[in-house]
């Protein structure tokens, strides 16, 4: 009898141990993984734009290496407290236009994941990159509570630039390439489009030929009135948020541009 109690309690210690090392590394892969819902990963983002997706997908405390004043990101030269941010990140979130990035990972010597951003604020492009980007960083559910409430914001947007349509017509309009997102918020029709590269003499004649209503511009491209002489009234598209990183302050702001364009006030 002795002898079964002592086998048995051996049985029953291993078991226990099991079930403790079982509990033990379940919890060291909850405290430890970058994916767990109770730990946001590190990220640093190139500009704005990057870190205003990066909060739409759940990252409240984004890092960003070209600041906010700097409107051409492929142009600014990366400081070394740069490097030292990407150094302890988990992700670095880039665009392709963008070819610092990778040299910025690699000065730093940094494991982080370089994950490449589709700058495009189309609606569709962006509940898909939130999404993903979600999926990345162990925060799928926060970013689905944030392109459900992006698609009611933008709905609702879209209705109050539409209710402004001059005369209550579809309006037509010329976009350069990174704005034409805002012509789909306002359901006009785009007939023409230019850039990012320059417009050469006779582009100009043949955008102005199909006579738009509105041009929208990119104020962070801009080199002036697009079509000086084709009557059409010229809107300012910004697309990246501002220091609050807040991707739906983009929309706000584009419904406020279209609707005074298109209200004539």
């Amino acid at each position: 009898m002795a002898r079964f109690r002592a086998l048995t309690n051996g049985r029953v210690s291993a078991a226990a141990l099991a079930l403790s090392v079982g509990v033990l590394l379940s919890g060291c892969s909850g405290t430890d993984d970058k994916h767990d819902a109770e730990h946001h990963p590190t990220v640093v983002a190139t500009t704005a734009w990057e870190a205003g997706f990066a909060k739409a997908a759940g990252i409240d405390d984004v890092q960003v290496i070209v600041p906010t004043s700097v409107h051409h990101a492929p142009d600014y030269d990366p400081k070394p407290s740069d490097l030292n941010a990407v150094a302890e990140a988990d992700f670095v979130l880039y665009a392709p236009f963008e070819p610092f990035a990778a040299k910025i990972k690699e000065a730093a010597g940094s494991r982080a994941k370089l994950i490449e951003v589709n700058l495009d604020n189309s609606a569709d492009k962006v509940t898909a990159q939130v999404q993903a980007l979600g999926k990345e960083f162990g925060t799928a559910s926060a970013a689905e509570s944030w392109t459900s409430a992006f698609i009611a914001e933008y709905d609702r947007l879209g209705k109050e630039v539409r209710a402004t349509w001059p005369g209550g017509k579809q309006p037509t309009v010329v976009a350069q390439v990174f704005s034409t997102w805002a012509a789909q918020l306002a359901g006009a029709q785009v007939v023409g489009t230019y850039g990012p590269e320059a417009v050469t003499p006779g582009q100009l004649a043949g955008l102005a030929a199909k006579k738009p209503d509105f041009v929208l511009d990119n104020a962070h491209m801009s080199s002036g009135t697009a079509l000086p002489d084709s009557g059409a009234k010229q809107v300012s598209i910004v697309n990246f948020p501002g220091q609050d990183y807040d991707l739906l302050g983009v929309y706000r702001n584009a419904e406020v541009a279209l609707k005074k364009a298109m209200s004539g006030s």
